[in-house]
Formats: C-alpha cells, sequence, structure tokens
C-alpha cells in the first residue's frame, strides 16, 4: 500500500465503457487539479493511475481485467507507485479482485470522488472542488442527469452496481450546463441510466419536459441531444419540445433491445411490441423529421429462431436511422441468470451480423437520398485534407460522420452548411456551401 509520504503527485485517469464513466473520471480530474495533483496525459509517466472500470457485459469486463494488467506491469517496472480501479466492476467484484489482483493497492467503487482523492493526498485540508476537465474534444460534452436505475430489466447489473435512481435537480444541470457552455462546448449530450425516469424522485413525475425547456432556455448550448431513453411508460410531453424548440436535436435514442412479445416479456421491458410500434408512430407523427436511434440484444436465453425473425422483420418494418446489436451477457444475480446462457457464441454472432447487413442496407438508403441536399454540420477535426463532422442526426462516438472538402481552413467546433455530394452505408460527403 502507499503511504502518506509516499503520496504521488502525477495522476492519469484510464476510462473505459460508457459516456457515464466519462462524466465521473471528468469530475474526478477537476478534484484532482484543484487540490494540486498534476494529471498526467500518459500511464507510463504517471506515478499514480486510476482505472475507471466498466462491468456491464462481458466483454467489457475483459477489457477492465486486461487494462489492469497492463497497467500493473508499470509497477513491476518501478515507474507506478499507486495503481487504484474504480468504477462500475470494482463496484460489483471488489471482494473477488482483492484476492485476484494483489497488485491493486486500492479499490472503490462509482462516484467515489472523496476516498480516491484522500487516498492520493492524504494530507488533504480542501473539500471536493473543481470544474469538470473535459476529456472530449472541446466543442461537446455529456451532461448526466441522474444516476441509477430503477427499470427491472432481466439481464441488466447496472442497478446492482449504480444502486437507485437520483435525478439531479434542474437548477444544478442549468448551472453544469453553462459551465460548460462557457468552456466552448456547443453541443449537450444529455446521459443518465435512463433519461425519461427524470424527476421521479424529486417531485413524484416525469419532469425531462421541464428540464430540456430550462436547458435549452438557460445554458446557451447549439445542440442539446437526448440519449438512452426507455420506451415503457414514455413521456409524451417531451415530443413537442423536441419538435418546437430549435436547439434540441431531433434526435432520439430509444434502446429497445428486442421486438418479440415473449422475450420483451422475460426481460421485464414493461412493453408489448405492438406498445413499441404504437410508440414509433406517435413519436414519428408528433415530429416528423425525427432520427431514432435503437439497440438490441440477440442470443437472450430463451429468444427462438422464430423470435429472432420476428426481430428481422420489426427492423425492416421501422426502418430505424440508427442501430446497434449486443450479444446477450448473461450477469450474475440478475433476474435472468437463472436461465442460463444456452445459445451458442456462434449463433449469437451470426444474428448479431445479419441484423448488422440489414441495417446496413437501410443505412445506405437512407444516405443514398440525401444526396443533394444541404444540412448543417458541427466540425469535429482536420483529417488528411479534409474535415470530419458531424450533422443533427448523429450523436459523437457511436453515429455517422460526413467528410468536408473546402478549399478554406475550418475550425474544429463551428458549423456550417455543407451539400452532401456522395454517401456509403455509414458515411457522408459533401462540399462547403
Amino acid at each position: 500500500m502507499t503511504t502518506p509520504d509516499a503520496a504521488p503527485r502525477s495522476v492519469h485517469i484510464i476510462t473505459l465503457g460508457c459516456s457515464k464513466n466519462t462524466v465521473d473520471s471528468e469530475i474526478l480530474a477537476g478534484h484532482l487539479r484543484a487540490n494540486n495533483l498534476v494529471l498526467s496525459d500518459s500511464a507510463s509517466d504517471a506515478e499514480a493511475i486510476v482505472i475507471n472500470t466498466c462491468g456491464f457485459i462481458d466483454a467489457a469486463k475483459e477489457e477492465s481485467i486486461n487494462t489492469i494488467l497492463e497497467a500493473s506491469k508499470l509497477k513491476s517496472k518501478g515507474t507506478l507507485r499507486t495503481l487504484i480501479v474504480a468504477g462500475c466492476l470494482s463496484e460489483r467484484y471488489a471482494d473477488d479482485l482483492r484476492s485476484e489482483l494483489p497488485e491493486v493497492d486500492h479499490f472503490f467503487g462509482t462516484e467515489a470522488y472523496g476516498p480516491i482523492l484522500k487516498t492520493l493526498s492524504p494530507d488533504l485540508k480542501y473539500s471536493l472542488l473543481g470544474e469538470r476537465i473535459l476529456s472530449t474534444p472541446k466543442h461537446y460534452a455529456y451532461l448526466k442527469i441522474s444516476e441509477g436505475c430503477d427499470n427491472p430489466c432481466s439481464f441488466c447489473a447496472i442497478p446492482i452496481m449504480r444502486g437507485k435512481h437520483r435525478s439531479t435537480s434542474i437548477e444544478e444541470l442549468v448551472a453544469q450546463s453553462k459551465n460548460l457552455v462557457v468552456q466552448g462546448v456547443k453541443e449537450i449530450v444529455l446521459v443518465a441510466q435512463d433519461l425519461t425516469y427524470y424527476g421521479l424522485d424529486l417531485d413524484r413525475k416525469r419532469s425531462l419536459a421541464d428540464l430540456l425547456r430550462a436547458l435549452s432556455d438557460e445554458s446557451g448550448a447549439d445542440w442539446i441531444r437526448c440519449m438512452y431513453a426507455f420506451p415503457s411508460k414514455f413521456p409524451l410531453d417531451i415530443l413537442p419540445v423536441i419538435r418546437d424548440t430549435p436547439n434540441i436535436c431531433t434526435y432520439l435514442d430509444m434502446p429497445l433491445q428486442h421486438a418479440s412479445t415473449n422475450v420483451l416479456k422475460s426481460m421485464r421491458r414493461g412493453i408489448t411490441r405492438r406498445a413499441m410500434e404504437e410508440l414509433l408512430d406517435t413519436i414519428r407523427q408528433t415530429v416528423p423529421d425525427i432520427v431514432l436511434r435503437s439497440t438490441f440484444i440477440v442470443g437472450y436465453p430463451n429468444e427462438t429462431e422464430a423470435d429472432f425473425e420476428e426481430l428481422m422483420e420489426f427492423i425492416e418494418q421501422q426502418r430505424l436511422d440508427r442501430l446497434g446489436v449486443f450479444r446477450y451477457s448473461q450477469e450474475d444475480d440478475t433476474y435472468a441468470y437463472i436461465l442460463g446462457d444456452p445459445i451458442d457464441d456462434a449463433v449469437k454472432e451470426e444474428r448479431q451480423h445479419r441484423i448488422m447487413e440489414l441495417q446496413r442496407s437501410i443505412s445506405m438508403e437512407k444516405n443514398k437520398a440525401k444526396i443533394g441536399s444541404t444540412v448543417r454540420v458541427l466540425i469535429e477535426e482536420e483529417m488528411n485534407g479534409e474535415y470530419r463532422g458531424r450533422t443533427e442526426a448523429d450523436a459523437p462516438e457511436v453515429d455517422n460522420e460526413i467528410y468536408v472538402r473546402s478549399s478554406r481552413p475550418l475550425l474544429p467546433g463551428t458549423f456550417l452548411d455543407v451539400e452532401i455530394e456522395d454517401a456509403v452505408e455509414f458515411d457522408l460527403f459533401a462540399t462547403v456551401q
């Protein structure tokens, strides 16, 4: 263990997993800097490393373990003095990890800012202060509006790792958003385990629409984007707000997970295929130009071939704009754990591939239809003589990109209108108007 007289002064943070983890690491970085610790860009140069882990599915757990093992090698070389593991994997499996990874000095759970800071700076005399230090490009940032989840999905361990749902007040979120915009942020991406649950723990009503209006009016952001909206008991009052508010993107990420009512029931999703179809119809009728993104799970224990074909049919009919697919991962202590994991990995992979091939053709058709149109683009970076950007229809890190040719230099973080000249399955190509 690291002793107070050997307290490190330089710290490197490694963030794994989702955008919620990104926010947690940025907050921790702000606390560290405010207390005079040096943030190192390189793991090999740091005296301490904090690994913010993900424990959502098997692949994420494996990545977390491999990252810990790689970092531990630096201890054997003598360059690293303190290795800290935090986040979801540590929250859930700390006891097991302690016995299996003795080279780790400390294990902490999620949002353990104070204990981590006290460990790295034992003579700490300051309270938890400091602004988030953004790890994303300066023109966009994630805003976590709540923590935890109360939904009972059978396959998901997030409530075990993150706890019950807890909303941050509108006043605090507005203050955070203003601070982000002052730092140069143009796009604020709202994230949570479930956006639609927002406010229920504060005033016993779903208040996402109120939050959207407040952020639109007061933040100063050019784009406000909604990610992770649960379909069951969806708050329809947010739809007119999305439609009628210029700086709220006409975009919605709604993880549907499956389309077979048989599978949805076992997943404890609280919705049927018919109800999902009616919801999607309502969303599209209320916001005609909305871009819809979703994710699905294949290989759930009771997913028959007929259930999978129903999912394929649903995707073909709904023609969602953006889509991702996960292979089912059996998770300890979840409701679905007792069902086992009977579907072979090869079958899961084949089903995942079939869905993505179907979505590839859908996306190609949608992208080709945009050729000749003019769209507004947020420029991200210069790449080999052209510029990579995103439209309002594309969330950072997960969606399509647009490549822009320009005879004049373009600055990252600026908006401009471009004319689309060509398209492939998941990318667009344009020139400056």
